[in-house]
């Protein structure tokens, strides 16, 4: 018997000795936890390590399964050389094979659904050994909208603020602040609907009394965990606001009535002008002609009344 010989039995009698004293040369190390967005990729890290008495292992099977309350449920498995995954699921390596020790687990489109504990069961020549790993989606809130009833806003009436920001995950929560940033409290409970791919609405409501409205409000949406996602702000216009307005209405007024003041003036001073000329003829005729008779006194009187007539008219 050669050396070649004698150290593969040797070898062969340490791999049953461990595995009957219940240990292995192979572990499967897996990140504990992992954290994906929402509808992205996630990979679930598992790696097979072996010690220095196994310099050469072939990997026989690899099973990962999800486990829930109704059991658990294969999603990849790889036997016998052949991989057989379930839709959305494959390993992370796209060449992988029995000598790639790299059995992380790749989830091409990430949903709600995918959220649970995964389990890894890797099957070699050399022992075998199993692992868990758990997975968790987020989704981030869309920019919160604002609207507000009713549609137009003043300060003489009550106004109701609502926010709304939907799209997330875990359920997270509203804030209003008002134009000092200070924090108001909300006029009702926030409100939480669940969409049929399970992500989250918010809604918030927000009361004002009249004349005690301030001139900006913002809505601010949080996640889980207490960080902002998104804000929205509403100006709303004030008492000094509509003034400007009345006052832009009247600029045209006031440009209007001195030119009708003036265009008056202009017609009394001509008409004024007119009786002065008409009665300075008058007296140089009766001052030129003393000895004129009643006769001619009264035709001329009448001619300029004629003349006045005419100018009128004209």
């Amino acid at each position: 018997m050669n050396m070649a010989s004698i150290a593969a039995l040797f070898l062969f009698f340490i791999v049953i000795r461990a595995q009957s004293e219940g240990q292995t040369f192979i572990t499967v190390e897996c990140k504990t936890g992992n954290v994906v967005q929402y509808g992205q990729q996630s990979m679930l890290d598992c790696v097979v390590k072996t010690t220095q008495v196994v310099r050469d292992a072939t990997i026989l099977v690899v099973s990962w399964e999800k486990e829930d309350t109704k059991g658990a449920v294969r999603v990849l498995t790889f036997e016998k050389g052949r991989i057989d995954p379930k839709p959305g699921f494959r390993f992370a390596e796209p060449s992988w094979n029995d000598k790639n020790m790299n059995v992380s687990l790749l989830i091409t489109n990430t949903t709600l659904k995918d959220i649970g504990k995964y389990k890894c069961v890797v099957m070699t020549d050399s022992g075998d050994n199993t692992n868990h790993t758990n997975l968790s989606v987020t989704a981030k809130y869309n920019e919160p909208m604002i609207h507000s009833i009713p549609e137009k806003i003043t300060r003489d009436e009550d106004v109701t603020l609502i926010c709304t920001s939907e799209g997330g995950y875990p359920e997270g929560r509203l804030g209003w602040f008002d134009e000092h940033g200070i924090k108001w409290p909300d006029s009702s409970p926030l409100q939480v609907e669940n969409a049929s791919n399970g992500l989250f609405k918010l809604t918030s409501r927000l009361s004002l009394l009249k004349n005690t409205i301030f001139s900006k409000y913002t809505c601010k949406v949080f996640n889980a965990s207490g960080a902002k996602e998104g804000e929205t702000a509403l100006e709303i216009p004030g008492k000094v606001a509509e003034q400007e307005g009345r006052k832009e209405l009247d600029e045209p007024t006031k440009i209007v009535a001195p030119v009708v003041v003036i265009g008056s003036l202009i017609v009394g001073m001509l008409l004024a002008l007119l009786v002065y000329r008409r009665r300075s003829r008058k007296a140089r005729r009766f001052s030129t002609t003393p000895l004129m008779s009643d006769h001619h006194r009264v035709s001329e009187s009448a001619a300029e009344e004629g003349d006045h007539l005419n100018i009128e008219t004209q």
